[in-house]
């Protein structure tokens, strides 16, 4: 019976050692020494906030799942269009559209910003998808090439951007 109380006792002092010390939380790293969010160190800053701030202008929306496909009874009996559960995501979206000219301004920022050769990819990645308005066999083509650039259009929302 002694041995059993002596084994358990060790087992839960074990325990308890193995248990990692949340009480330690310097404001200086482990590694390099440095003291975090100090200017005169490096400037290195670690949040403190657990949890990440909605940005300006920006609306959660709620994932979830639905339905897809006919879910009623095709009176064709085509049968094409199969329904599926399908599962959506939450994201953040802006509260109001993007228009063409503050598109361009944030463009204009991108070319000044990065203006290396190595940065092209990041430009040309930057630009909106003008052909999202091109349709087959028919005429679009002054839509395709004006609409993001032409004064016409600089408070139509922007098109062609992921």
């Amino acid at each position: 019976m002694n041995l059993k109380n002596l084994f358990i006792l060790v087992s839960c002092a074990a325990a308890v050692a193995s248990c990692k010390n949340e009480a330690k939380k310097s404001g200086k790293s482990d590694v390099t020494g440095w003291n975090y969010n100090d200017k005169n160190m490096g400037g290195y800053q670690v949040s403190r906030e657990k949890e990440q701030h909605t940005g300006p202008g920006l609306v959660f929306v709620q994932g979830g799942t639905f339905m897809m496909g006919a879910t009623e009874e095709d009176v064709m009996s085509d049968w094409n269009n199969v329904p599926a559960r399908k599962t959506v995501n939450s994201f953040y979206i802006d509260r109001t559209e993007v228009a063409n000219i503050h598109y361009r301004e944030y463009l204009y920022w991108l070319n000044n910003t990065f203006d290396a050769d190595e940065y092209q990819a990041v430009r040309q990645g930057a630009l909106p998808d003008t052909l999202v308005w091109r349709s087959e066999l028919a005429y679009n083509e002054p839509l395709v090439e004006y609409y993001f650039r032409h004064p016409a259009y600089n408070y139509y929302p922007v098109v062609g951007v992921t």
